[in-house]
């Protein structure tokens, strides 16, 4: 009888994968990670290639807000299609000639602005936007519903990068945009939803005023507390008329669902 012992050893990483996404704790066979790892892998490196070319569904999108009783405009940016998209950055940033014509033709409906607009774009994930916009609208809506905010048409832009925002607000004459778009799939959130923000927005703004409310999904960050987040963005933006790297979200979080707001603390100082 041997004396060895072909007993596995235990992983004292195993139970750290119930807490997190990342890849810890994967194992090996020889040198090499175990096939069932390797699979996986290779299964999510797909779906981020998927993403970011699978096309936005705008016709699906346009009737689920009409449902919801919003104005929808659907424009496209000056970007013809993917391919020029993704090679040429800057023409996502601009609409083309016909949808900025067609935003100074809109008859506005407020003759002092609007307070916001909201833009729907594909960006690197229409996945994103596909599942979580609708959803995340909803939420804000709840929560905004007491504010009193006049909302410009919903507009939905094909090949569109977060910059398009400005233009459109500008034409619109919002004074504050919030642009939905799909961002960079990482190999664990294909489907991650980022909201950019900007008060007084304007052609030719950089990243410096905008503020940015990231990774909202079912996984990330919820509905309710981006929607709550926003609406912070929101109220201090249009009380102190700036946004970007000048205005700080101090927003108050809920703690627990339903539960009264407890405020976002410093971890390294004792209160």
């Amino acid at each position: 009888m041997s004396d060895f012992d072909d007993t596995p050893a235990s992983n004292p990483w195993a139970a750290l994968r119930r807490l997190t996404p990342a890849r810890i704790a994967l194992g090996r066979a020889g040198t090499s990670l175990p096939t069932d790892a390797q699979l996986d892998f290779q299964f999510a490196h797909a779906q981020a290639r998927d993403a970011v070319h699978l096309p936005l569904d705008a016709d699906e999108l346009a009737a689920g807000l009409t449902e919801r009783g919003h104005q929808v405009l659907q424009l496209h940016s000056a970007a013809a299609d993917r391919n020029t998209y993704l090679q040429r950055p800057d023409l996502g940033r601009r609409l083309d000639a016909a949808s900025a014509q067609t935003l100074r033709d809109y008859p506005h409906a407020h003759p002092g602005g609007y307070d916001l607009a909201v833009v729907i774009a594909d960006g690197l994930s229409a996945l994103a936007v596909q599942r979580h916009s609708l959803a995340f609208l909803d939420r804000w809506q709840q929560q905004a519903s007491e504010d009193g905010w006049t909302l410009a048409p919903i507009c939905l832009v094909r090949q569109g990068r977060v910059a398009v925002a400005d233009e459109v607000a500008e034409l619109l004459g919002a004074k504050m945009v919030v642009i939905l778009i799909g961002e960079r799939p990482g190999l664990s959130s294909p489907d991650s939803l980022g909201l950019y923000f900007t008060y007084a927005p304007k052609v030719g703004l950089t990243d410096a005023f905008r503020n940015c409310i990231s990774n909202v999904r079912l996984e990330g960050l919820s509905y309710g507390l981006a929607a709550h987040k926003l609406l912070y963005l929101m109220r201090e933006a249009g009380r102190r008329k700036l946004s970007g790297v000048s205005l700080k979200d101090e927003a108050e979080v809920l703690s627990l669902e339903g539960e009264a707001p407890a405020a976002i603390g410093n971890f390294l100082v004792d209160d």
